[in-house]
Order: structure tokens, then C-alpha cells, then sequence
């Protein structure tokens, strides 16, 4: 396996520098996956909240509310969508940054467990828009 080389340098990257990009690396790992946690939280409480609601007021007439139960839980869902997207664009602009300094790096998994949450909150809003 080769070791790898920052650009315009001599040769390959000492063992300490190595480590340091591996450590800045496992960082944006940890960030990224703390931004899917949030949005996890976030789009998992939005959706049981609404279908709570949904059951428990299934048979009473609708409450007489501004914001009501669906409403609150359509901007967590959408809070939640917001946070993982923003959390990708930030991690893959990180992870740009850094790739272009440390040649040799691996590809992140994290986005990929990003885009899946994405998906599955981007399931959970349009279910709750249709009512389901």
C-alpha cells in the first residue's frame, strides 16, 4: 500500500502528519454523523407526534388550534430534512477541503448514511402531507 503524499512535497507524509489528517478526518466523520442523529430525532418525533395525534383524535371533532398537531409535526420533519442536508453540504465541502491537502484518503461513509436519512424523511413528509 502507498503512503500518501501532500502535494508539492518532497516525498511521503511523515507518520505525525499522517495522523493529524486521519484525526481531522475521523472529526468530520463524527460531525457528520451527530448532524444525522439531530435530523434523526427531529424527523422521528415530528412523525410519531402527528400519528399520536392522528389516533388519539381520530373520533373527537378537530380541535380548534392555529397550529395544530400535523402542522407541528411537518416542521420537525422539515427542520429535521434541513439539518441532514446541510450537514452533507458541510461535510462534503470539509472533506473536499481536506482531500485536496491529503491525496491518500478514504472515501466517507457517513454521506451515505446521510442520504439514506434524507430519503427516509423525505418519505416521512410526504406520507404526513398525504395524510397517510
Amino acid at each position: 500500500m502507498s503512503r500518501p503524499v501532500f502535494p508539492g512535497a518532497a516525498g511521503p507524509l511523515d507518520t505525525a502528519t499522517r495522523l493529524a489528517f486521519e484525526r481531522t478526518r475521523i472529526a468530520y466523520e463524527r460531525t457528520m454523523m451527530a448532524w444525522i442523529r439531530t435530523a434523526t430525532s427531529l424527523i422521528t418525533f415530528g412523525f410519531a407526534v402527528y400519528k399520536f395525534f392522528q389516533f388519539e383524535l381520530k373520533d373527537a371533532p378537530p380541535p380548534n388550534m392555529l397550529f395544530g398537531p400535523r402542522g407541528f409535526g411537518l416542521v420537525l420533519i422539515v427542520i429535521g430534512l434541513l439539518s441532514v442536508v446541510l450537514g452533507m453540504v458541510e461535510h462534503a465541502r470539509d472533506l473536499t477541503s481536506l482531500r485536496s491537502q491529503y491525496v491518500g484518503m478514504p472515501k466517507s461513509l457517513s454521506g451515505l448514511v446521510g442520504i439514506v436519512v434524507a430519503a427516509l424523511g423525505l418519505f416521512a413528509l410526504v406520507a404526513v402531507v398525504m395524510r397517510a
